[in-house]
């Protein structure tokens, strides 16, 4: 099997005079061997080395960097590795290409696993990769680095995007699983703190195939709830790898695209997933995350009354400063008598404000007797009297415009009539109407009054009552 390789495909093969066995010609040796030597097709001498390469190579490992790494619209990677001596192309179907954690680059050096198989149109060997993995760094930690370092560029990380948690949220939502021990501490730490909190638990699935979709579609369907002002979203410890729905970049849009500010709380202190670096806070626990949302009932009433007796003694400082300054003031020798002073400014004021409500009084008073005079006199004038005379002075008015109007029309009718009369015995169509025409020259441009216009072969026009003649002259009668 080795021997298709151990020389090159261009060096001569060996002459057959030195193969020939003693005492027989080397012609005759020649004839011997290719009269039962098979001449093979390339397609056939292809298929051999196929199941050759395919048989002494099913399952190894290669190691090299990845150049011309590109996935096609079909769903399969093409690539190259190469070292510092060698290359080999390689491919990876589709559906090993879906589970791949990371995203391969050129320059990346990798550890390839696959066989190694033939492509028969281009008689090429080339390896059929079945995992790929990055070289010295886990696919997982190699996936959570590209993704982290794309999500920073986005700014998804940045600070001033993160949004600070209510003081005494109404409601709080809660996207975990139902089996884990999160939902319990969560609602254990609530119940302890704050007994009045409300509590939306959307059930998802954080672990295997479809959690970080499932996650994200519970983080949209959570704040569609009225009223919900935080949510909680995370799970308890575990591997990376039953952490890493939480590294998915599906999960990570979804809590920055939440309308309502998050909290992170994924495994123990020590776990850190990408969830924790896009949420407004991370909690190191599910329990951290309770205790974090909300505040002990009793210590927000405390600080209230902190607060208060704050403001009561400040109050009461800056009252007696006051008094202390209004007392000095008042031992000044130009304020003294000052209170007595006051008081008598203040009756004097009290003196002309019940005068002016004494005047204010019988102003009102004298305006409500002019007010009731007036509408005395209203209510003597009977409106609807006079209403009744100015309607039939209206009335007689239309009868008479109405018969003048009629008059002046009946006139107008008579001379007009007269004049269509005149107007009809003036026409000239009556005149025709009578049997006369009119005979014009032939571009009807004037009228013929005299047979000596025309002569023989002239046309001519003639106009009756109704319609018109086209005449040619062929003679002319004697003069009457």
């Amino acid at each position: 099997m080795s021997s298709l390789f151990d020389l090159p495909f261009e060096e001569p093969a060996p002459s057959a005079s030195a193969e020939a066995p003693a005492g027989r010609p080397a012609g005759e040796s020649e004839r011997v061997e290719s009269a039962h030597q098979r001449i093979l097709t390339v397609s056939e001498l292809t298929a051999r080395i196929r199941v050759l390469l395919e048989e002494r190579f099913a399952d190894v490992w290669v190691e090299g960097e990845l150049s011309n790494s590109r996935v096609w619209n079909t769903g399969h990677m093409y690539f190259t590795l190469k070292d510092a001596g060698a290359q080999i192309r390689g491919v990876m179907f589709r559906s090993a290409v879906r589970t791949l954690r990371f995203t391969p680059q050129d320059g990346l050096r990798v550890v390839a696993r696959g066989r190694v198989g033939v492509y028969d149109p281009k008689g090429e060997y080339q390896i059929v990769c079945e995992h790929l993995e990055p070289e010295g760094l886990g696919a997982l930690q190699l996936a959570f680095d590209q993704l982290k370092q794309r999500l920073a560029a986005e700014g998804l990380f940045d600070e001033r995007r993160k949004r600070p948690l209510p003081a005494l949220p109404r409601k709080i939502g809660v996207v975990t699983s139902l089996d884990g021990a999160a939902v319990r501490d969560i609602i254990k730490v609530l119940r302890r703190r704050y007994p009045n909190a409300h509590l939306v638990i959307r059930p998802a699935r954080v672990q295997g195939d479809g959690a970080a979709l499932d996650i994200a579609r519970a983080l949209g369907a959570v704040v569609t709830v009225p009223g919900v002002d935080v949510v909680i979203v995370g799970r308890g410890g575990g591997s990376i790898e039953d952490l890493w729905a939480f590294n998915e970049e599906v999960v990570a849009r979804a809590i920055a695209g939440c309308p309502v500010p998050t909290i992170s709380a994924v495994g123990h202190e020590t776990d850190v997933t990408m969830a924790d670096f896009v949420a407004d806070v991370r909690a190191p626990t599910p329990s951290a995350a309770a205790e974090i949302v909300v505040s002990r009932k009793d210590d927000f009433s405390a600080r209230l009354d902190r607060l208060a007796r704050r403001v009561s003694a400040t109050v009461e400082a800056r009252l007696h400063r006051l008094d202390s300054r209004l007392r000095t003031l008042e031992a000044r020798p130009g304020l003294s008598g000052l209170r007595a002073r006051l008081a008598m400014r203040g009756r004097h004021a009290a003196e002309l404000t019940h005068g002016l409500h004494r005047g204010i009084r019988a102003r009102t008073a004298g305006r409500e007797r002019l007010f009731r005079t007036l509408r005395l006199a209203l209510e003597t004038f009977d409106l609807r009297r006079r209403l009744g005379r100015v309607r039939q002075h209206l009335t007689a008015a239309d009868l008479r415009l109405a018969g003048a109007s009629a008059g002046v029309r009946h006139r107008a009718d008579g001379r007009l009539a007269s004049a269509a009369a005149r107007l009809e015995a003036l026409s000239p169509l009556a005149v025709l109407g009578r049997g006369y025409a009119v005979c014009w020259n032939h571009t009807r441009t004037a009228v013929i009054r005299d047979a000596s216009a025309v002569v023989g072969g002239d046309r001519v026009r003639v106009t009756l009552a109704r319609g018109e003649l086209e005449c040619e002259v062929t003679g002319r009668g004697p003069e009457g």
